[in-house]
């Protein structure tokens, strides 16, 4: 029986640990002999209570074989403990397969294992665990990201992702798409964490300037000058101008720029559609245009962006 432990820390993160745990539960069920024993374990043992405020008994874990160890995340503080940094690499040294979910990472980064490896977390944390951790190759819109026996994870529900995968490593993708459907969710959803970003569901105070982005995202293949977005708020040019800024922080040139990446990054990650194509599709006026746009927003152009989706999905 494949042994899988779940590593927390105070203030962790309740559905970084639930999520994938269920999952791995569900396969359990699924596979009427069970297939994994789930522990979940931290550095001391006893009582651990997450940022939730809800308490969870652990196990000791230091003496313990397992197959697979994940990472929980949770406040960041936690992972700079000289003692929970000890106790990571330990467990890192002993087992098979490591992963993190969420800000897990930062402790992984701790480890020094994630050096010169691919790595993601929430993409809102990802810049800082670029800056904090320069020799890791952050990848700021990925879901979840295997790089040989390490694995990492985006934010919170993308540690079911992440458990999928494992469990399609482990039984199969039969296993692995019934396990979804058990607990309704996609089995791989579309796209990486930029549809996720604050741009995309971005929900500004001003019913006007969300009209603008509604209309935008509607029309993002047609022109979009600051003037038609304009009319579609009922606004003058300047008052839009400033106001969008006021509550976007954004021009909408830059906006609108960022919609259609992000519209583009679904497309080359759930298909072969050529890329002259989908940058038609998407508003821009030339490939070279969502090129140049991809590797100011992404730091890598759109063809590596597809490549990673596939090497991904292959796993």
């Amino acid at each position: 029986m494949h042994h899988v432990g779940f590593f927390i820390c105070p203030n962790h993160r309740i559905l970084d640990l639930a999520g994938p745990l269920g999952a791995f539960e569900e396969a359990n069920i699924l596979i009427k002999s069970g297939a994994y024993r789930l522990t979940v374990i931290s550095e001391s043992g006893g009582t651990v209570v997450g940022s939730s405020g809800v308490p969870i008994d652990t196990q000791l874990g230091l003496y313990t074989a397992f197959d697979t160890i994940l990472f929980i995340g949770g406040e960041i503080g936690a992972f700079q403990d000289p003692g929970t940094i000890a106790a990571a690499k330990d467990l890192a040294a002993r087992t098979v397969r490591v992963a993190s979910v969420c800000t897990g990472a930062f402790l992984l980064a701790e480890t020094g294992l994630l050096d010169g490896r691919r790595a993601t977390t929430h993409w809102r944390l990802a810049p800082e665990l670029q800056q904090r951790y320069p020799q890791i190759r952050v990848d700021a819109d990925r879901i979840f990201i295997s790089d040989h026996n390490v694995w990492t994870s985006a934010g919170i529900s993308a540690g079911i992702d992440l458990a999928l995968a494992l469990i399609e490593t482990d039984h199969g993708i039969a296993i692995a798409r019934d396990v979804a459907r058990e607990l309704v969710v996609p089995y791989r959803r579309s796209g990486g964490q930029s549809q996720f970003s604050a741009m995309s569901q971005m929900e500004p105070e001003s019913d006007r300037i969300r009209m603008a982005l509604a209309f935008a995202r509607d029309h993002l293949v047609e022109p979009l000058p600051i003037e038609r977005l304009a009319e579609a708020a009922r606004l003058s040019v300047r008052q839009f101008g400033r106001a969008f800024r006021g509550q976007t922080g954004e021009t909408p040139a830059r906006a609108v720029e960022r919609l259609r990446v992000e519209a583009a990054c679904a497309r080359l990650q759930s298909g072969s559609e050529p890329i002259e194509q989908i940058a038609k599709s998407v508003g821009f006026s030339d490939p070279e245009r969502m090129r140049r746009a991809f590797v100011k927003l992404h730091g890598h152009p759109p063809q590596a962006i597809r490549r990673a989706g596939r090497q991904d999905s292959t796993l």
